[in-house]
């Protein structure tokens, strides 16, 4: 069997050192990790989190050339479906994004979230996305005809090898070996916290370099990305998404795929390294894959900064709601304390009862405030609806 077709040649995987540069990345997303999101209420922050599955998916999916809108993907999760087949598709698509992110979440909140890199974990990941999906997006056709992509399966007929841009990718026969050996070299566990922050990125880049199925490889690899973080401390309970850089870029949208590119390159030199790809190029991607994290870090920790979001949220229900000044009073304090029994909306306003379920009952319906029974306790709900407002550039504009 020639090298090409060997599990080395996804080598190297591991960095012999740290530039300055990257070291100082390394050090500022561990620390802006720890603190994003610190001084919100458990409760607003899981609220929070829910949106911020909706961006990952959004972005993801953006990614792969899936433009489902915001307003869109969150009106799928009530199983509110377009009529048109085409959009009711990519709803479907959101929607199955959002549960297997939302299962790791909980996993990971339970403390049941096991290695992220076993081949046991990402076939997981790649079944539930596509176990109830379209029949549009599990059947494959190119020149050699069509066949129907089995959720969960890695590669394993000559007709599922393709090449992917530039990148010809190891034959389906090898793909077991190739996985074998990702879970060997990728495993967390062993790593100290800086390494296994350039874990997730030298990852990122060999699980797609490997390319285990016929298709989806990219948002599993980035639903993989997210779950490796959650095991490595920097997941912030889910209120920040590496989706949203890799779609932007630092300076433009066609950074990721010409990073990716990149990290392709074969070694060029005696000095480049003793594997088979470039372990300088390598570097060069870590380097970026961190600065992109940290980008990421740093935007949503503006965001959801308790004082400013407070401000935002005042300036939305007065102006765009155009409520009164106890319906603030009742949502800064939901933000602050999370959850409140109905009966003390009106020892929160210091209104009478009458007018504290009037101002309740407009926030219900302008599902910025919610419960998950008739008569239980009530909690901020941060939606599409109110993003554009409370967390500018969440989104871009034209979704």
């Amino acid at each position: 069997m020639s090298l090409i077709e060997t599990p080395g040649r996804i080598e190297p995987v591991q960095l012999t050192s740290y530039s300055e540069q990257l070291a100082d990345r390394l050090s500022a997303i561990t620390a802006t990790a720890a603190t994003l999101g610190s001084r919100l209420h458990p409760q607003s922050a899981e609220s929070l989190a829910g949106l911020v599955r909706v961006m990952n998916c959004y972005y993801s999916n953006l990614i792969e050339g899936h433009n489902a809108r915001p307003r869109e993907i969150e009106s799928a999760l009530s199983n509110a479906l377009e009529s048109e087949s085409a959009r009711r598709n990519l709803q479907l698509e959101a929607r199955a994004h959002i549960l297997v992110q939302q299962a790791i979440d909980v996993q990971h909140a339970r403390g049941e979230l096991g290695e992220p890199a076993a081949q046991s974990f990402i076939r997981w990941v790649h079944e539930q996305f596509y176990a109830d999906m379209p029949e549009a997006f599990t059947t494959i056709e190119d020149t050699r005809g069509a066949y129907k992509m089995q959720p969960g399966a890695f590669r394993s007929d000559p007709r599922h090898d393709n090449i992917v841009g530039r990148h010809v990718p190891p034959s389906s026969a090898v793909v077991p070996a190739f996985m074998a050996y990702f879970e060997q070299r990728f495993r967390l566990e062993p790593l100290g916290p800086a390494a296994r922050i350039v874990a997730i990125a030298v990852a990122h880049h060999r699980l797609n370099y490997i390319h285990p199925f016929p298709d989806g490889n990219g948002r599993v690899s980035r639903l993989v990305a997210h779950a490796m973080a959650l095991y490595s401390g920097i997941g912030a309970h889910g209120l920040w998404s590496i989706s949203r850089g890799l779609a932007r870029g630092l300076r433009d949208r066609g950074e990721y795929k010409r990073m990716m590119d990149m990290a392709d390159t074969p070694r060029q030199s005696d000095l480049d390294g003793r594997g088979n790809l470039s372990l300088r190029a390598l570097e060069e991607f870590v380097t970026w894959f961190c600065e992109v994290a940290l980008d990421q870090l740093t935007f949503m920790s503006g965001l959801f900064d308790l004082d400013g979001l407070s401000e935002r949220l005042s300036a939305y229900i007065s102006r765009d709601l155009g409520l009164s000044a106890d319906a603030v009073k009742l949502c800064k304090a939901l933000l602050q304390r999370g959850a409140l029994p109905r009966g003390e909306a009106s020892l929160v306003t210091g209104s009478a009862e009458r007018t504290a379920r009037q101002v309740l009952s407009r926030l219900v319906d302008a599902k910025l405030v919610a419960s998950e029974t008739p008569k239980g306790p009530v909690s901020l709900r941060f939606t599409t609806s109110s993003a554009d407002v409370l967390f500018p550039r969440l989104f871009p504009a034209q979704a």
